[in-house]
């Protein structure tokens, strides 16, 4: 299993979490709810590297395309120290400036053997 490379995103990253929850709602207004399946809660990291060296770029552009948005990889989000597996189906890169590059991308936690 890959690991992505070390080098670190900006600050203002951003987590969403939307734990899995089914509803009932009865004709009284009562409702009820319950967590659904195994994996509760996949977190999605929304991350930015800004003004970065084309080589810097080309490696993190060159791991994404590697794993074609379906292998999963293994990343430690800014917040923890643990390492969980990911997959990232989109990126942008851009070139604000001479010979440097920003990327955004969305890492979504998947949970594999």
């Amino acid at each position: 299993m890959a690991t992505f490379p070390s080098i670190d995103a900006d600050y203002g990253a951003s987590k969403k979490a939307a734990p899995r929850v089914r509803q009932v709602q009865f004709g009284s207004g009562y409702s009820q709810r319950a967590t659904f399946g195994l994996n509760l809660d996949p977190k999605v990291w929304t991350l930015q590297w800004e003004n970065r060296t084309a080589t810097d770029a080309n490696t993190i552009e060159d791991f994404l395309e590697a794993r074609r948005g379906v292998e999963s990889f293994n990343w430690s989000p800014p917040d923890d120290n643990a390492t969980y597996k990911w997959i990232c189906k989109e990126w942008t890169k851009t070139m604000p400036y001479s010979n440097l590059f920003n990327i955004s991308a969305t890492f979504e936690q998947v949970f594999e053997t």
